[in-house]
C-alpha cells in the first residue's frame, strides 16, 4: 500500500499544483473519491474547506485531509488508467506545450503516466538522465530502430550542465519533438509509446493472438491474450473491448508443451487448480516465448517478487541511491580534505609568517651582532693599540731599569750580609708566609721585652720616689744611687732610641731593597741569575698588606696601632697602681 500511495501521490501532485485550491479543491476531492472508489465524506470535506484562516491555502493544509480521508481508504479496486486520466485532464491544459508535437494527446498522456512511474520520489517531480535513457531505449527498441548512444551522450552532457533532470512536460516535449525518433512516422512512434505504456503501467508482460480450445464446445477460437503478473486475460480483439475470460495465475500453476494433434500445431497447456487451458500459438517461436513468459510469471509469483520492469526500476533507484550516497560521501571527504587542506594552508601560512618574523628577528639580531662585533673589534683594536703603547712604555721602563740595574748591583753587594740573614726566607717561595709569621711573632716577643723593660724602668722610677722619702742620709745615698740608675736609665733610653733609629733605617733600607728587587725580578731574568749566583736562593719580598703597620727596632710590629694603645693603657694602669 505504501508503493501504491506513492504512485497515486505523483499524479495527484500534478493536478494539485495546477489548480487554485481555494476554488477547485472540493472538485479535486470529489473526483478523487469517485475514481478511487472511496466513499464521500461531505461533513469532513466542508469542515476542511470552510471559509476561515485554517482553510487549505497550501499543501500543508490539504495534504493532511488527502491522506486521512482519501488515500488511507483506497483499497486498490479502481481503474488506474481512469484515475491517471482524471489527473491528466486537470493539469494538461495548463502545462502542456502549445507548440505542435509529433505525438497525439493520447500519446502525451501515456508519456505523462510513464513519467510518474519512472520519476524520483521527491518533489517537484523530475526524471533523471538514467531513466530518460532507459525510456528512450525502450521506445527505440519498440520502434525497431537502432539506439544512438553517442547522440544521447551529447544530450546528457548538455542536460547535466543545466539541471538534474526533466519535468513531465519537458519529457513530453523531448519525445514529441522527434529528436530521438527521426525517420519514424507518427503511427510507429504511437505504437511504441503504447507498447511501453502497456508494459510499464498496465503490467502487460506479453500479448498477442492465439487459438484457445473451448471447454464446452471443444472448438478452437482466435483470441487476443494479455499476460499480466497474476492473470492472463483474453479478448475478442486487441481493442480490449469484448473480454471473454481470465486465467488466474498463482504459484500452483504450471505450463507445459503438448504434441501436435487434431490438425493443431504449436500446442501448450496451462494447468491451474480448477481448470486447464489448451492453447495453440501461430508458430514454434511464439509458442516458446509464451511458455517461457508464463513460466517466468509463475516463478515470480512463487518467489513473491514484483514484475521484472518494477524490480528493474527498484534496482536502478537503489543503484542511483548508492551512487548518490557514494558521491555525497566522496563530496564530504573532498570537503573534509579541502577543509584540512585549507587548515593546513593556514597553518603553513602561519608558519611562513612565523618564519618570516623569525628571519626578520634573526636578521635584526645578526645586524646587531655584526654591529656589536664591529664595536668589539674597534674596542679590541683600541685596547690592542693601548696595550702596544703600554708594552712600549714598559719596554722603555725595562730599558731604563736595566740601566739602573747596574747601580743597584753595587748596592746589592753591600747588602750581602743582609741577604744572608734573609736566605732562609728566600729558599722556598711556599715557606714565605710562614717565615713572615715567624718574624711577626719575633717582633711581638721583642715588643713584649721592650714592654717589660719599660715596666722595669717604671719600677726603678717608683723605687727612686720611695727612696726620696727616706732619711736625708739615706736620701743622699739613694740620690746617688738614683743618679746612677737615672744615668743607667738614660743610657738605656739612648740605647733604645739608637736601636729604634737603626731599626727604622734598616727597615727603610729593607723597603728600598725590596722594591728594587721586585722591579728587577719582574723586568729582567738575567738579574735573578746574577743574584742567585751571589746569594744562592733569593726570594723577593712581596708587598704586604696596605694597612699601616707599626715599626719597631726589629722591623714591622706584629700588632696594630689599636693593640699598641691597649698595651699602653695597660702599662699606665700598672704604673698608677705601683705609685
Amino acid at each position: 500500500m505504501v508503493g501504491l500511495k506513492e504512485e497515486l501521490l505523483k499524479s495527484i501532485w500534478h493536478a494539485f499544483t495546477a489548480l487554485d485550491l481555494d476554488r477547485s479543491g472540493k472538485v479535486l476531492s470529489h473526483n478523487l473519491c469517485t475514481v478511487l472508489n472511496v466513499p464521500h465524506d461531505p461533513v469532513a470535506l466542508e469542515e476542511h474547506f470552510r471559509d476561515d484562516d485554517e482553510g487549505p491555502v497550501s499543501n500543508q493544509g490539504y495534504m493532511p485531509y488527502l491522506n486521512k480521508f482519501i488515500l488511507e481508504k483506497v483499497q486498490g479496486n479502481f481503474d488506474k488508467v481512469e484515475f491517471n486520466r482524471m489527473c491528466w485532464t486537470l493539469c494538461a491544459k495548463k502545462n502542456l506545450s502549445k507548440s505542435p508535437l509529433l505525438i497525439s494527446d493520447e500519446d502525451a498522456f501515456k508519456v505523462w503516466v510513464i513519467f510518474n512511474f519512472l520519476s524520483e520520489d521527491k518533489y517537484p517531480l523530475i526524471i533523471v538522465p538514467e531513466e530518460i535513457e532507459y525510456l528512450l531505449k525502450k521506445l527505440t527498441e519498440a520502434m525497431g530502430a537502432g539506439w544512438q548512444q553517442e547522440q544521447f551522450d551529447h544530450y546528457k552532457i548538455a542536460l547535466n550542465t543545466s539541471r538534474e533532470g526533466l519535468s513531465a512536460w519537458e519529457l513530453i516535449d523531448l519525445i514529441g519533438s522527434g529528436q530521438f525518433s527521426k525517420g519514424m512516422d507518427r503511427q510507429t512512434v504511437s505504437m511504441a509509446i503504447n507498447e511501453v505504456f502497456n508494459e510499464l503501467i498496465l503490467d502487460v508482460l506479453k500479448q498477442g493472438y492465439m487459438l484457445k480450445k473451448g471447454h464446452k464446445r471443444k472448438n478452437w477460437m482466435e483470441r487476443w491474450f494479455v499476460l499480466k503478473p497474476n492473470i492472463i486475460s483474453y479478448y475478442v480483439s486487441e481493442d480490449l473491448k469484448d473480454k471473454k475470460g481470465d486465467i488466474i495465475l498463482d504459484g500452483n500453476c504450471c505450463v507445459e508443451a503438448l504434441p501436435d494433434r487434431d490438425g493443431k500445431k504449436c500446442l501448450f497447456l496451462i494447468k491451474c487448480l480448477d481448470k486447464s487451458f489448451e492453447i495453440s500459438a501461430s508458430d514454434k517461436k511464439k509458442k516458446q516465448e509464451w511458455i517461457q513468459a508464463i513460466q517466468t510469471t509463475v516463478n515470480l509469483l512463487r518467489a513473491g517478487s514484483p514484475p521484472p520492469h518494477k524490480e528493474a526500476r527498484q534496482k536502478r533507484k537503489e543503484l542511483r541511491q548508492k551512487l548518490l550516497a557514494e558521491h555525497e560521501e566522496l563530496e564530504r571527504q573532498m570537503k573534509e580534505l579541502q577543509t584540512a587542506n585549507e587548515n593546513k594552508q593556514k597553518e603553513l601560512e602561519t608558519v611562513r609568517k612565523q618564519l618570516e618574523a623569525a628571519a626578520a628577528r634573526a636578521a635584526e639580531e645578526e645586524k646587531k651582532r655584526l654591529q656589536t662585533q664591529v664595536e668589539l673589534q674597534d674596542r679590541f683594536s683600541l685596547e690592542l693599540e693601548r696595550e702596544k703603547m703600554v708594552r712600549q712604555k714598559m719596554e722603555e721602563q725595562v730599558a731604563q731599569k736595566s740601566s739602573e740595574l747596574e747601580q743597584y748591583l753595587q748596592r746589592v753587594r753591600e747588602l750581602e750580609e743582609m741577604y744572608k740573614q734573609l736566605q732562609g726566607a728566600l729558599e722556598d717561595e711556599k715557606q714565605a708566609r710562614q717565615d713572615e709569621e715567624t718574624v711577626r711573632k719575633l717582633q711581638a716577643r721583642l715588643l713584649e721585652e721592650e714592654s717589660a723593660k719599660r715596666a722595669e724602668l717604671e719600677k726603678w722610677h717608683l723605687q727612686q720616689q720611695q727612696t726620696i722619702q727616706m732619711t736625708e742620709a739615706e736620701k743622699q745615698e739613694l740620690e746617688n744611687q738614683r743618679m746612677i740608675k737615672e744615668q743607667a736609665l738614660q743610657v738605656a733610653m739612648q740605647q733604645l732610641k739608637q736601636l729604634e733609629l737603626e731599626r727604622k733605617e734598616a727597615l727603610e733600607q729593607y723597603e728600598e731593597v725590596k722594591k728594587k728587587l721586585e722591579t728587577a725580578a719582574n723586568n729582567t731574568k738575567s738579574w735573578k741569575d746574577k743574584v742567585a749566583h751571589h746569594e744562592g736562593l733569593i726570594r723577593l719580598i712581596e708587598p704586604g698588606s696596605k694597612n699601616p703597620h707599626l715599626i719597631t727596632n726589629w722591623g714591622p710590629a706584629a700588632f696594630t696601632e689599636a693593640e699598641l694603645e691597649q698595651r699602653q693603657k695597660s702599662w699606665k694602669g700598672k704604673k698608677a697602681t705601683s705609685e
